[in-house]
């Protein structure tokens, strides 16, 4: 699709979108200080194992194989913080600024499955907590960085964290065992408390999550970019289920969904491609990398 066209669904849904970003944004352009989270694995594997290994063997997923790195950690590292100390010295580079400034100026929810705070500081953000919330380091799921403190995680810009900030270490979830408490604990909000569940319809504004990120997933459009969102993505792929299940329970509150990536030689995979469609999500190819990650933003 032109880099035009994207622009246009932007702009023409500026007022009921957010975005969702992997760690796609921080490996272009061939950034040599980024980690992939393979990567990422393997060297936590070498500072725990005394085994010798150099890839992830075919068969075992990326959140699986973490939980192996915890059996394996003969010296009872805290492997949580080893992953903040990588990520740690990360900077922003041109297109994370420009990318940042763009949904700041929207004025929109950003949602990212990384850990790092790059993006935040290209705009010198701050620290902010939704008003009247438990905090648990945990789960701080009311936390989010920006340039303001808001009522709800959906009246403007703030970047919030998926899968664990690393202001927090105990919050990062890399392992199977982190992605089922990620579900357990935000299924206990969406469907338990009476009339504060999500899907008793009644407090669609007031619901047991609405002061957390995942308020933003159920009454947002979603742009997705940046983000492989394959299988090992238990917990957003099961949030994206529940986000459609939740609509076609409620058609009218429905929202919109896209969802970008870089067109290859090989293909994005069926199975990839009929899961996204069948939550609702158009699936949008790119010519390159630089019309992800600059062009549609200039």
């Amino acid at each position: 699709m032109k880099t035009t066209t994207i622009k246009n669904i932007i702009h023409n849904n500026r007022t009921d979108i957010a975005f969702v970003i992997g760690n796609g944004i921080n490996r272009y352009p061939n950034n040599p200080n980024a980690l992939s989270w393979e990567d990422l694995l393997i060297e936590l594997w070498h500072q725990v194992s005394l085994h010798t290994l150099s890839i992830r063997p075919e068969g075992i997923s990326t959140t699986e194989f973490y939980d192996i790195l915890e059996l394996e950690n003969v010296k009872d590292l805290n492997l949580q913080k080893k992953v903040t100390n990588l990520l740690t010295d990360w900077e922003p580079l041109t297109h994370h600024q420009l990318i940042t400034e763009k949904i700041a100026d929207l004025n929109a929810p950003l949602l990212t499955t990384n850990f790092e705070d790059t993006m935040s500081k290209t705009i010198n953000c701050e620290l902010f907590k939704i008003d009247d919330t438990s905090f648990t380091d945990f789960y701080p799921w009311s936390t989010y960085h920006g340039l303001e403190k808001l009522e709800s995680p959906i009246s403007g810009f703030g970047i919030w964290y998926i899968n664990g900030m690393i202001n927090y270490h105990r919050s990062i979830r890399l392992g199977l065992g982190h992605y089922m408490g990620s579900v357990e604990r935000a299924r206990n909000l969406i469907h338990r408390g009476k009339d504060g569940r999500l899907y008793s319809g009644k407090n669609a504004e007031l619901w047991n999550g609405y002061k957390t990120w995942l308020h933003i997933i159920f009454n947002k459009s979603l742009f997705i970019f940046g983000l492989d969102l394959g299988e090992n993505e238990t917990f957003l792929r099961w949030l994206l289920i529940e986000r459609f299940r939740y609509f076609k329970k409620f058609p009218n509150r429905k929202h919109k969904g896209w969802y970008l990536y870089k067109r290859n030689e090989k293909p994005i995979s069926q199975g990839k491609k009929f899961f996204l469609e069948r939550v609702g999500f158009e699936v949008i190819d790119v010519e390159e990398y630089e019309d992800l990650y600059v062009k549609i933003w200039e």
